[in-house]
């Protein structure tokens, strides 16, 4: 990861919430940061490319639009770890993947376009890698408002 200079760290204290909703918004945004739209989209870009960035969107609540999120974990071989790890990674419905200290070492969210979904992938996953996926449903929602400063 490379160092930060003011700009970048004021772009990302700027841009984790409350993004211009308008005909241009990334212009929008630009403005108070005194960058034009094409120096706030170059800056995003080399941020993502390097790997600063792991994603820049907005966040749905997919249920609303017909999808479905689901917590699911594996018990995972040490050994075998990282080859599971990069099938597992390798789905497009795989949100986020997370390695903890525990009998089951990967937890990963899934986000599909229907709640169907959920259990297709899940199969789809433990096929490819040989482990079973244990598919955790959300009971309940929280918002977390969380922003991190860089």
């Amino acid at each position: 990861m490379t160092e930060l200079d003011t700009i970048d760290r004021a772009i990302i204290n700027a841009l984790q919430g409350d993004f211009p909703l308008c005909p241009a918004p990334f212009a929008a945004a630009a403005a108070p940061l005194g960058l034009s739209e094409g120096e706030l989209l170059e800056r995003l870009r080399a941020l993502r490319d390097a790997g600063t960035l792991s994603r820049f969107g907005p966040l749905y609540q997919i249920e609303r639009l017909g999808g479905a999120f689901c917590l699911a974990a594996m018990a995972v071989p040490e050994a075998d770890f990282e080859r599971v790890a990069g099938i597992v990674n390798g789905f497009a419905e795989v949100a986020h993947n997370y390695r903890r200290d525990h009998r089951l070492n990967m937890w990963f969210v899934l986000a599909t376009e229907t709640p169907a979904e959920i259990a297709a992938t899940c199969a789809a996953i433990e096929a490819a890698s040989g482990l079973p996926v244990l598919p955790f449903a959300k009971e309940r929602e929280y918002f977390v408002d969380l922003r991190l400063q860089a």
